[in-house]
């Protein structure tokens, strides 16, 4: 029997489990969904499945670096932060970030139908699967992403034990170890405080206006609960609000950030820069980065256990 991929959506919507299983579980069962549901079952992807409706929000960050070049950044993620400390599960973390540095895929779906490099005889998904059965809890590849340099280097930087991982890629035609020292510097920058830009260049108009929006509500507002006399017109409040904007707007870009080793408190991080690179004989800026925080935009349930027990008592 053909198997379809609406027959495969099917079976995933209904199970949870992995794409590549799932058509694995139709074709060797000949497209009867019942049975496949419960060859999910034997082969223990369905008590992966168990776990689905928990929140796995605790976990860990994990770089491989393959060369000055080329390194990767994963996000895994489990229930509670007692497993994220099981040496066990930061073995499994390891081993799905040396998976990424070697990976070509360009989404979670083909990143968990590639061979586990690991155990050549599993899908990453397989293997999914079976550590979230010898841990117990519901564990979850969140995200991943693989940085090559194609002028220059790539410089990681780990935080608190996973909680934090930067890569840094440089644009530099000198590579030495003052070089690298300073992108560690810059990426330790990108993990403490957390720039979502490079330079102002790269902010969109669209971001631009919605900021002013916000900015132009609170405003407003504030002027309102102020007394009738000492209230502005409007159009003296947006510009006033030209400056604000713009110290916002730097506040969240990295060149325009005040460099934190900075011994004069007020060196930016694109003076840095251009102090290392003049004393290098470097051409030398960031090209972008990436920054990955554990759990970072996962609402965290929060557990009540005297009301889960009452509820289950039936008193609540």
């Amino acid at each position: 029997m053909a198997i379809t991929a609406a027959m495969v959506k099917e079976l995933r919507e209904a199970t949870g489990a992995g794409m590549m299983d799932c058509k694995k579980a139709l074709t060797e069962t000949d497209g009867n969904m019942d049975e496949a549901v419960e060859y999910l079952r034997k082969n223990g992807q369905m008590k992966a499945q168990k776990k689905a409706s928990r929140i796995a929000a605790e976990g860990l960050t994990r770089i491989a670096v393959k060369d000055d070049q080329t390194a990767a950044v994963v996000e895994v993620n489990s229930e509670t932060d007692f497993v994220a400390k099981n040496e066990t599960f930061q073995n499994y973390v390891e081993a799905v970030a040396k998976q990424a540095v070697e990976s070509d895929a360009a989404d979670m779906d083909a990143f968990l139908a590639e061979k586990w490099n690991a155990d050549a005889s599993k899908t990453v998904q397989e293997a999914l699967v079976e550590i979230t059965a010898v841990i117990s809890e519901k564990i979850s590849i969140r995200r991943f992403d693989k940085m090559t340099a194609s002028h220059g280097i790539v410089v990681p930087y780990v935080h608190g034990g996973g909680r934090i991982s930067v890569l840094v890629e440089a644009d530099t035609d000198v590579v030495n170890d003052d070089i690298k020292e300073a992108m560690k510097n810059i990426a330790m920058q990108i993990a403490a405080l957390y720039p979502k830009y490079i330079s102002m260049d790269d902010i969109s108009q669209e971001y631009r206006d919605h900021e002013k929006e916000i900015l132009l509500a609170q405003a407003l507002k504030e002027n309102e609960e102020l007394p009738e006399e000492k209230r502005k017109p409007q159009q003296i409040i947006e510009k006033m609000l030209i400056g604000r904007l713009q110290k916002e707007l730097k506040e969240i870009c990295l060149n325009e950030q005040v460099y934190v080793k900075a011994e004069d408190g007020k060196q930016t991080v694109a003076q840095y820069v251009a102090q290392v690179a003049k004393a290098n004989g470097a051409n030398l800026s960031i090209k972008r980065f990436i920054r990955y925080e554990t759990g970072e935009g996962i609402e965290k349930r929060t557990e009540n256990f005297a009301e889960e027990v009452a509820k289950q008592a039936g008193m609540a």
